[in-house]
């Protein structure tokens, strides 16, 4: 699949179960009963990716790859990870984190709709 980062992480996001876009601080969001589990950002001069995940998981993607992954601001002291968009992503691993973050978020009989 080829285009825009936003058009592959909309496809990945609305696959998912009752999944939905909606815009929120000038940003598309993902939500799953208007849970946010996935954000697009701009705002700092790179396409990222904001995602819920597992604790312990920022630290150890942010050090294995930082030139990938990031803290972001707001939510990265909750945990949250960022995921740079703009430097040609691994777009099965963009998937994976995209679908841990929405089984977190999502509600179990949605979450158990996924395949592992």
């Amino acid at each position: 699949m080829t285009g825009k980062p936003i058009d592959r992480l909309r496809a990945i996001c609305l696959a998912l179960p009752e999944a939905m876009e909606k815009e929120a601080w000038g940003d598309p969001t993902f939500r799953v009963r208007d849970k946010i589990f996935a954000m697009e950002k701009r705002g700092d001069g790179r396409v990222s990716l904001w995602l819920k995940a597992p604790p312990g998981i920022q630290q150890m993607l942010v050090e294995a790859d930082p030139d990938r992954f990031f803290a972001p601001p707001y939510v990265g002291p909750k945990g949250w990870i960022g995921i740079r968009l703009d430097t040609d992503p691994d777009w099965d691993d963009v998937s994976d984190q995209v679908r841990r973050s929405y089984r977190l978020v999502a509600p179990r009989r949605l979450a158990d709709q996924l395949e592992s």
